[in-house]
């Protein structure tokens, strides 16, 4: 069985009136990975030390994600575009590059787009299956989730609905026989958070109006971009990362076939050398910058 990484322990910032919680190990320049609605920074944990070896890596928890605890705020992607925006300036990152997954993936092109100084401090973006404007996929399940009457289902199930739980992880990934034992538990623990029906409703109710702006922001990212999809993704319609790569103005796509939604975790060796061959272009550590004598 993969053994999971084993980070340095959680720490947090104050980006007001909230905290960001992260994980992180010590080494090069920062990177910054955002995991999905629900995952945080716990589906990064086959990713960190690969990227550790040449990355100052930050795995965050925003707000309403993860193992935060923060209940009752906005978890739209706009406003976590803009506590992370924050937590840059705090964290006082002149340059770093962002590694972003779905719903992360999302934010990370928000934080790009709609903070023109933050922008000028991203070196490179790799967005792994990012929600996008050009994926009909769950549509129709997020208005009804949105809804007055969705929205109730959502807060009196979520927290007992545990066999369903494993049967969305298992849609996660293209083959569910390379599901890892502690993905079940690690998952449940982030939808067990108190609050967590809420914050996801909060998300769900500003998902449109956040495409609509993502649409508009996509073309001002002249950043060197990564698309990774896996070929077998059944929460973001591969066929849309075309379209999307067509958009950004510096955009390479990788296809990663027969992985699902999560290849970070379904094919880690496969994706870390993927992110590993495009950071070391586009993101180079000091040593790697190093003129040779």
């Amino acid at each position: 069985m993969r053994e999971p990484d084993k980070p340095k322990a959680a720490q947090s910032a104050a980006t007001r009136p909230q905290e960001i919680s992260f994980v992180h190990t010590r080494t090069g320049p920062p990177l910054l990975l955002l995991g999905g609605l629900l995952g945080g920074s716990f589906c990064w944990r086959f990713t960190i030390s690969a990227l550790a070896s040449r990355y100052s890596v930050h795995a965050v928890d925003l707000p309403g994600s993860g193992m935060s605890q923060d209940i009752g705020i906005d978890c739209s992607m706009e406003q976590q575009a803009k506590r992370l925006a924050g937590f840059v300036r705090q964290m006082g990152w002149t340059e770093f590059s962002v590694v972003g997954s779905s719903f992360g993936g999302a934010i990370a092109m928000l934080l790009a787009g709609q903070d023109a100084e933050i922008r000028t401090r991203i070196c490179s973006l790799v967005l792994s299956s990012p929600v996008n404007p050009w994926s009909d996929f769950g549509r129709r399940r997020i208005h009804l989730l949105s809804s007055r009457l969705g929205g109730y289902f959502l807060r009196m199930a979520l927290p007992i609905s545990h066999p369903v739980h494993g049967l969305a992880l298992r849609r996660m990934y293209g083959d569910p026989a390379r599901i890892q034992e502690d993905s079940f538990a690690g998952y449940r623990a982030t939808i067990l958070q108190r609050g967590r029906a809420q914050n996801v409703l909060t998300a769900l109710r500003h998902w449109q109006q956040d495409l609509v702006t993502m649409e508009r922001v996509i073309p001002q990212l002249r950043i060197p971009t990564l698309l990774i999809w896996g070929t077998f993704d059944k929460a973001v319609d591969p066929r849309s990362a075309t379209m999307l790569k067509e958009r950004l103005p510096q955009a390479e796509l990788k296809l990663i076939p027969g992985a699902g939604h999560l290849p970070f975790e379904e094919t880690p060796e496969e994706f870390n050398r993927i992110v590993l061959e495009f950071l070391t272009k586009a993101f180079p550590s000091p040593l790697q910058r190093r003129p040779a004598s």
